[in-house]
């Protein structure tokens, strides 16, 4: 089965690829980089801990 890559496009053969879903290990630490440095979010409400954590702030202030 034939795939893009998400990170450059680049075609790929799905079987006989180790870094499935990407095309290399290039292209599969730049899309880590990505959610390390949180270039990429989740959408939705805060968890709980972190509106706890933002109130907690806004009273020390």
């Amino acid at each position: 089965m034939k795939i893009k890559c998400p990170m450059c496009k680049k075609t790929t053969t799905w079987e006989e690829n180790p870094n499935r879903p990407f095309c290399s290990e290039r292209c599969k630490l730049l899309d880590l980089g990505k959610w390390v440095f949180e270039e990429y979010k989740i959408s939705g409400e805060k968890a709980e801990e972190e509106k706890e954590e933002t109130k907690n702030q806004m009273n020390d202030k």
